[in-house]
């Protein structure tokens, strides 16, 4: 059978692999399409298993928010070199991650991955991620994503993708106000790293370890035991400054805390409700 221009560029826009690919993937298929994409789907695990020891490391960290603003995602997708981060497929790919990921109910990435593809339901997820590994040479892997749901969810993406902060707030009327602080508070998790949002939501067995700490430093050094409690309480309160979100300085002007500059910048009502930072490559509990 003849393999026709036209043909080839059919698979290659149904699979997004490259032109000698598709050519030889449809000889070897004479000329049946559906045959030539599960060629191309099991070369395209070949090169997946074939960098599976590839350190994924580089990659991007990608928000998507919903257009009401009242659900938003943030995900990283690691790849190999920074390089691939910036090519259209791999750019093309975390679109339709993220559009898949914002409108589904996945928990995990494990999950998802196993989802049918919104752009090609023939395919799972994993796959789509697989024929672009066979298309870029290099390992892709959804690396882990969260999810928020409210009354005003907004992001921020820091350094070409490197950080990225993922907001949740309960508010009333959302105004450019709103929108304003909320862009704040996430730069704000960007660059001050907050773990909490206030000191009410920290875990009783995180406090009392941070106290234990404290308490076998003061008694080091040689504080009389009648003041142990009184300094405890005082480091107590500087730890709440730094893992609180609420009790940081504000990244603008650290003489004002974060509490005071939300109660200043609305009118209505405002209560931040959670975030998540994610960092490009970051050691991640469990893993």
């Amino acid at each position: 059978m003849e393999i026709t221009s036209k043909l080839v560029m059919e698979l290659r826009e149904k699979t997004g692999v490259g032109m000698m690919d598709c050519k030889k993937a449809l000889q070897e298929s004479n000329g049946n399409l559906e045959e030539a994409i599960t060629l191309l789907r099991k070369k395209g695990v070949a090169v997946a298993q074939k960098r599976a020891d590839k350190a994924a490391k580089e990659g991007r960290v990608v928000s998507v928010i919903a257009p009401d603003n009242k659900k938003g995602i943030i995900f990283e997708l690691n790849c190999e070199t920074d390089f691939v981060a910036k090519t259209d497929d791999y750019i093309a790919l975390a679109d339709e991650i993220g559009a898949q990921l914002l409108s589904g109910s996945a928990k995990t990435a494990a999950e998802f991955l196993e989802e049918a593809s919104k752009k090609d339901p023939s395919q799972k997820i994993k796959d789509r991620i697989l024929a672009v590994v066979g298309k870029l040479g290099e390992n892709i892997q959804l690396r882990r994503f969260a999810r928020m749901e409210g009354d005003y969810v907004c992001s921020y993406i820091h350094a070409g993708g490197k950080i990225g902060v993922l907001l949740e707030a309960k508010t009333g009327a959302v105004d450019d106000k709103v929108r304003e602080l909320s862009k704040e508070l996430c730069m704000q998790v960007a660059a001050a790293s907050p773990k909490f949002v206030s000191r009410d939501v920290v875990s009783k067995e995180v406090l009392e370890a941070e106290k234990d700490i404290y308490r076998e430093q003061v008694k080091a050094a040689g504080k009389p035991e009648n003041m142990i409690e009184k300094i405890v309480e005082g480091k107590t309160n500087k730890f709440f400054e730094e893992i609180c979100l609420l009790e940081q300085g504000f990244i603008k002007d650290p003489t004002i805390k974060v509490n005071k500059h939300i109660a200043s910048s609305v009118q209505g009502p405002y209560e931040v409700k959670g975030f998540v930072k994610f960092q490009l490559g970051e050691e991640v509990k469990g893993e």
